[in-house]
């Protein structure tokens, strides 16, 4: 089996994170982990916090806690969230780890080497009431290219342009609010893109075909309107510091590198932190080094993170002339938006990730997220929505099935699998039409079309409501016993698929529907066709348990209390 490398884009240390930021990389990327893993490949998904930047500092800043202290307890508040959501990273690092210091470190010193990075004098904005130059991020203003007034000096978050601060309109200090701000001279160092455009090029054009449309695009944007030389380092008190042996100036002046630069090799660098818990039995350069025929890396991130990951970051590998793993298939995302409006950390609007978990356990999250991710264009959360699906996939579909089957088997045959009758025309029809169901579902989630996966996991559910109807064990009960037995294990024997099959969707409540059968050993971690055409996994005799209700219905109560507490619009 392959060995297959997942990253999602990393989360912002300042704050918990919205349902935008959990569809848009970690969760489809958790999906795909576990449902690699369940098919036999050896997997390794890394993810970690970026704390490097302005974020980190203004947020320690608001909270009044030094900045690493600021960093260590976010960390630990967001991977509670991502464990509560039943995220199966095998690492979830930090990127103010010594690790990525000093792979980070050894990546600007190669690049300097090979002639990629070049030390120049610029004229940066400078806040005299503030007593300091300020970074991108400490700039705010009005983006002149779309009119956003809460645009960054570093990226407009309304229309993903990447700026500069002295791009803004009105710009305005974002520690103090000052509007009077100087534009000093400065020496920063600058990572030499221009000089790696045609190598860019080239790697992305062997790969841009296979990449979704989305990713390709954006790549492709960039390229065409040229890449330029970017400063690489910012006058911050908290980064990966510029290291004294190569540039003692700028280390001296306290230079750190900008939080672009380090973020990205931090996903080396957790893996780094990973080995190094059990280095006699983890080799993390066997995931990163000189492994392009031995490794599938794909990479999962929302649309404004895909230049970072599709042209910054493969300069940065390329120009450091060693074989470090570039990525093979980048799954972008577009916006997951409230009601129309944007999710917005900064602004507090939509559901946060540790709310949605207070509301309800996280499969029912889980579930609506990847069934409408925003693949092919930006979807909407509404309440309105959410309710339905829940109501009508999980609850009915899903959850119904397995209780009615278990309850009606309980009371008429007891906490057995029941015996009796022969498999016929119907069941036989029924097997092969799991077997094309769940062909469809593996190969969407081969392609890593989630919204398709979730639509051919919802037939094969939809299945064995189908077949209960048309067999109706109620009925035959009155007049064929063994009838109403076969109808039951059958049906029973799709729970327990569903049970296999549903897991990267709703781990906890697959692990509920294999636990409600007392098997002697229960080691599936698929189902082959044969087997989902025979479904004989369970045999008569094999003890069972009613599990508790899988799903609650949604009532029109539930929804009134949803919207009066978020929102029924962006606004």
């Amino acid at each position: 089996m392959a060995r297959h490398l997942i990253t999602s884009a990393l989360p912002y240390i300042n704050g918990i994170k919205h349902l935008g930021n959990m569809v848009g990389s970690m969760l489809p990327a958790d999906v795909y982990s576990r449902y690699l893993r369940q098919r036999g490949h050896e997997v390794l998904y890394i993810c970690a916090t970026d704390e490097h930047g302005t974020p980190a500092e203004l947020a320690a800043k608001e909270q009044g806690l030094p900045v690493a202290e600021f960093c260590a307890q976010a960390h630990d508040a967001q991977k509670a969230v991502y464990d509560g959501f039943a995220l199966a990273f095998d690492y979830f690092g930090r990127s103010s780890s010594q690790q990525n210091v000093e792979i980070t470190q050894h990546f600007a010193r190669r690049l300097n080497e090979n002639g990629f990075i070049e030390e120049r004098a610029i004229r940066q904005v400078y806040s005299p009431t503030d007593g300091r130059f300020l970074p991108d991020r400490y700039v705010e203003g009005t983006c002149p290219h779309c009119g956003y007034d809460k645009a960054r000096g570093d990226q407009c978050e309304n229309c993903t342009r990447v700026l500069d601060p002295t791009d803004l309109i009105n710009p305005r200090s974002a520690i103090s609010g000052s509007t009077d701000l100087e534009v000093r001279e400065t020496k920063h160092l600058f990572l030499l893109q221009s000089k790696l455009q045609h190598e860019v090029e080239e790697w992305v054009s062997r790969h841009e075909d296979d990449w979704p449309q989305l990713a390709s695009s954006i790549a492709r944007k960039w390229l065409t309107e040229g890449l330029h030389d970017r400063a690489i380092t910012r006058d911050l008190d908290w980064g990966v510091p510029v290291p004294a042996d190569t540039w003692p100036e700028l280390a001296a002046e306290g230079k750190v590198f900008y939080v672009w630069f380090d973020a990205p090799i931090e996903y080396i660098g957790a893996t780094k932190e990973w080995a190094d818990l059990d280095p006699e039995n983890r080799d993390w350069k066997s995931w990163w080094y000189d492994v392009d025929t031995d490794v599938r890396y794909t990479e999962f991130m929302a649309k404004d993170n895909v230049p970072f990951h599709t042209v910054m970051f493969p300069a940065t590998e390329l120009g450091v002339r060693e074989p470090w793993k570039k990525v093979d298939y980048v799954k972008a995302f577009n916006w997951l938006t409230y009601y129309g409006g944007k999710f917005s950390t900064s602004q507090k609007r939509g559901v946060f990730t540790d709310q949605a978990l207070d509301i309800l356990p996280a499969d029912y999250w889980r579930y609506f997220l990847i069934a409408n991710a925003p693949e092919s264009d930006d979807s909407s959360f509404t309440w309105e929505h959410f309710t339905a699906t829940v109501n009508k996939d999980l609850a009915d579909t899903l959850g119904n099935f397995v209780n009615r089957v278990l309850s009606f088997s309980k009371k008429r045959f007891g906490e057995e699998v029941p015996a009796g009758g022969q498999p016929g025309e119907a069941e036989a029809k029924l097997g092969e039409e799991i077997a094309r169901l769940l062909a469809e579902y593996e190969s969407q989630m081969e392609a890593l079309q989630f919204r398709k996966a979730a639509a051919a996991l919802r037939a094969l559910w939809s299945a064995g409501n189908s077949y209960l109807e048309e067999k109706a064990p109620w009925l035959e009960i009155k007049t064929d016993k063994d009838a109403a037995a076969l109808t039951l294990r059958t049906a029973m024997n799709l729970i327990h698929l569903y049970a296999v099959v549903s897991e990267p969707f709703i781990p906890a409540t697959s692990a509920a529907m294999r636990q409600a059968f007392a098997l002697p050993s229960d080691t599936a971690t698929w189902v082959t066709a044969d087997e989902a055409r025979t479904l004989t996994a369970l045999t008569p005799g094999i003890p069972f348990t009613v599990p508790p209700v899988l799903f609650a219905k949604l009532t029109d109560e539930d929804l009134e209390t949803y919207k009066e507490r978020f929102g029924g619009s962006p606004e």
